[in-house]
């Protein structure tokens, strides 16, 4: 006769058993942020609720964006922190958050006029560090003036009201492009991404042609990176914003004189979003290379599979690529330029030619970099070569030493 038996952990395997953050309470957090077009600025109240607070916060202020800081709370304000002590169950901090931000070029990559404004929104709320053991449950609502309307990478929940996610963090707080003020959008779900195109009404910007691209693109780009973001919002400007294309977390900018295909057949904007699907930075002076040449090698080799440009075009793009990165000696530098970058790209083509030949067409390039996508954070060359071998099988010599700089540097 079998009996049952009843098994007893201890309470404090319990504990560790229990999911991250299982014990701990949540609070509210609100951010609200009303943009005032006249001075330039947006006055935030970052305001929070519940039966256990965080102790403390530490906001960067280093950016020099940020003033007039006020709480009823213990505040202690620097000229690059401020540290902020919230009490009982609930606790608000108001400041000013200078919109517009000019560029050495001359140019703005954050910019309100009496018609609209184009900024990130991670700029908008600083770099939050908490201390305690709850979690927050985010929403920012945007309180605009009369006949705006908003757009932002996150689900909204009322009239310029967005529910914030971040996986992962315990503090949240509102990350990627935002765009508010008399504006015109398209719509499509994309490879189930929901994708949306954004730009102030007036501007000569093709928003359909952009959704068009992303319908021919998107996914391809996807098949390399499954875990692309399920929200993307493009927002597009012309001068005086910045004349590139810049990418943030599940959105991008990009100017509206560049073209979706270049004249030398690669892409500003899937080079963006290969940045978007990865979120990789350079982890060391001498890895920025890895970031910009993966991105600009799918600019050119995403179009290839989707149709956009033949074989024989993609070959003549690449030896072009790798004909301008003779210009420069070497790839281990702190920032890349477009030498740097392009090089980096025939890098990238050899690296993938050497893992498909080593494997026996069981392995590509694409392994590598859908392996730094779910890392994410910052990458090394150190981190890079041992994604490659893994996907290989063996030691690669694409990323020897010598085939990244000349020997003479």
């Amino acid at each position: 006769m079998l009996r049952s038996a009843t098994i007893t952990l201890p309470l404090t395997l319990l504990f560790l058993l229990l999911p991250p953050g299982a014990l701990a309470d949540s609070y509210k957090l609100l951010y609200r942020a009303e943009l005032d077009p006249e001075s330039g600025t947006a006055n935030v109240e970052v305001k929070l609720e519940g039966e256990e607070l965080p102790r403390k916060l530490s906001l960067n202020l280093s950016s020099g964006r940020y003033s007039d800081l006020e709480s009823d709370q213990p505040l202690e304000v620097s000229k690059d922190r401020a540290l902020w002590r919230p009490e009982g169950s609930s606790a608000s901090l108001n400041y000013k958050f200078a919109i517009n931000n000019r560029k050495d070029s001359g140019s703005y990559d954050s910019r309100i006029t009496k018609d609209w404004a184009i900024l990130r929104s991670d700029k908008l709320i600083p770099s939050i560090s908490a201390t305690g053991r709850g979690r927050s449950k985010a929403e920012l609502q945007l309180v605009l003036p009369e006949g705006w309307s908003s757009e932002l990478p996150y689900p909204e929940i009322g009239e310029h009201r967005y529910r914030l996610r971040d996986p992962g963090r315990r503090f949240v707080r509102p990350k990627g492009w935002m765009i508010a003020g008399r504006i015109g959008s398209r719509q499509d779900i994309i490879a189930g991404i929901d994708t949306k195109v954004a730009a102030p009404l007036g501007q000569d910007v093709h928003r359909q042609d952009t959704l068009a691209f992303l319908n021919w693109n998107l996914p391809e780009l996807k098949k390399v990176f499954p875990r692309f973001p399920k929200q993307l919002l493009i927002v597009s400007a012309d001068d005086p914003m910045w004349r590139g294309g810049l990418s943030g977390t599940r959105s991008l900018f990009m100017h509206a004189d560049r073209p979706l295909i270049s004249g030398n057949r690669t892409s500003s904007t899937i080079h963006e979003l290969v940045h978007v699907a990865t979120g990789i930075s350079s982890g060391d002076k001498q890895s920025d290379w890895i970031v910009e040449g993966l991105a600009e090698f799918y600019a050119v080799e995403i179009l290839r599979r989707s149709g956009g440009i033949s074989q024989r075009r993609y070959k003549e793009t690449m030896d072009k690529l790798a004909e301008w990165g003779r210009e420069t000696p070497t790839l281990l530098v702190k920032r890349s330029s477009g030498p740097i970058t392009a090089r980096a790209a025939g890098v990238m083509r050899q690296l993938d030619e050497e893992i498909r030949e080593a494997s026996g067409g069981a392995a590509c390039i694409d392994d590598v970099a859908r392996g730094l996508a779910e890392k994410r954070g910052e990458v090394t060359l150190e981190g890079f070569r041992k994604l490659a071998e893994e996907a290989a099988g063996r030691p690669v010599k694409a990323l020897d030493i010598g085939n990244l700089r000349d020997d003479d540097t």
